[in-house]
């Protein structure tokens, strides 16, 4: 997203809340569960804002990352797909990478340029990644989307976001800052995919870090997996999201 020079509150920025944590893990549980087969890898797409504003923190996603395939590595592994949008109408998709560090080498060659948001265009590729993926014989278990702004027609882009949770791909949102115009887009696209949505700072990165493990676990194995990740120690993030599936919050 272009904007000169982006003077949004980011010398302090709200840290994420355990109320919204626990709002987050909520949503997770009614996320359509993914149910790979015959013990196939879990896929899950990666997608992230690459405009002006992101660069700050691009290094910082690079990092966390690889939490994930790190926390699904006892289940089989999961496979991600980056996808990223900058400059003018510029929106591309990697291959599915099967390690941390196959998918880093793809992001530390992205740099970040000015232009407006194709969170739309992000939500249409997964779709057909989706349809793709099933005459594979393979199911994309979630979608997440790091990003900061909203910048594009919420109708068209909410009509997206219906087809992605009828193919039964929720989208998981992790919103930079507390723009706004931004969480409204986010939380309605998390809503009608059946996903969730969380804010986060350079404050709350660790939790970032725990919640998109959370995710991947639930991504790559569904709930089972996630009891198994939580005996394992996978965090308090997961924890609260077992206690609330077995009834005890």
């Amino acid at each position: 997203m272009a904007r000169t020079p982006d003077k949004r509150d980011r010398t302090q920025p709200p840290s994420t809340t355990d109320a919204e944590v626990e709002t987050f893990l909520a949503n997770l549980e009614r996320a359509p569960k993914p149910a790979p087969g015959g013990g196939a890898r879990g896929r899950l797409i990666f997608a992230l804002d690459a405009t002006m504003s992101r660069e700050p923190t691009w290094d910082r996603a690079c990092q966390i990352q690889g939490e994930m395939f790190e926390a699904t590595r006892a289940i089989g592994g999961l496979d991600v797909q980056l996808v990223f949008y900058r400059g003018f109408g510029e929106c591309k998709a990697g291959k599915w990478q099967p390690d941390a560090k196959g998918l880093a080498r793809q992001m530390t060659s992205v740099r970040c340029m000015g232009g407006q948001t194709q969170i739309g265009k992000i939500l249409n590729h997964a779709d057909k990644e989706a349809k793709r993926s099933l005459a594979e014989g393979r199911k994309v278990g979630a979608l997440v989307f790091v990003g900061d702004a909203f910048e594009e027609n919420i109708d068209a882009v909410c009509a997206k976001a219906g087809e992605l949770g009828l193919r039964g791909v929720p989208a998981f949102l992790f919103q930079e800052g507390r723009d706004p115009i931004a969480e409204k887009a986010f939380r309605e696209i998390a809503r009608l995919t059946g996903g969730a949505w969380a804010p986060f700072d350079l404050n709350s990165s660790d939790q970032l870090k725990r919640l998109l493990s959370a995710v991947a676990v639930y991504a790559a194995g569904g709930v089972a997996a996630l009891e198994d990740y939580t005996k394992k120690g996978g965090g308090g993030e997961a924890r609260l999201l077992i206690d609330r599936l077995s009834g005890r919050r």
